[in-house]
């Protein structure tokens, strides 16, 4: 199985999947593998949509949140 990238496949537990895939003989291959800035990105993405819900788009704590991961990453 050829993919464009690998979370249009699952966001998350590719590895479990693509043991699944090979033990029934097809291999995973991954035409465009992801640079580590865009993963960052992918990854402050997923945690200001999860916050921005938990804690409001406005509210001081989201702000705080997604601060809080960019120095964590960045």
């Amino acid at each position: 199985m050829i993919i464009a990238y690998e979370d249009r496949l699952t966001r998350f537990g590719i590895e479990t999947l693509k043991k699944t895939f090979t033990t029934f003989g097809t291999e995973v291959v991954n035409h465009d593998e992801k640079t580590q800035g865009e993963l960052v990105e992918d990854l402050i993405t997923t945690v200001s949509h999860f916050a921005g819900r938990l804690y409001g788009m406005r509210s001081h704590r989201y702000g705080e949140v997604i601060d809080g991961v960019k120095k964590l990453v960045g």
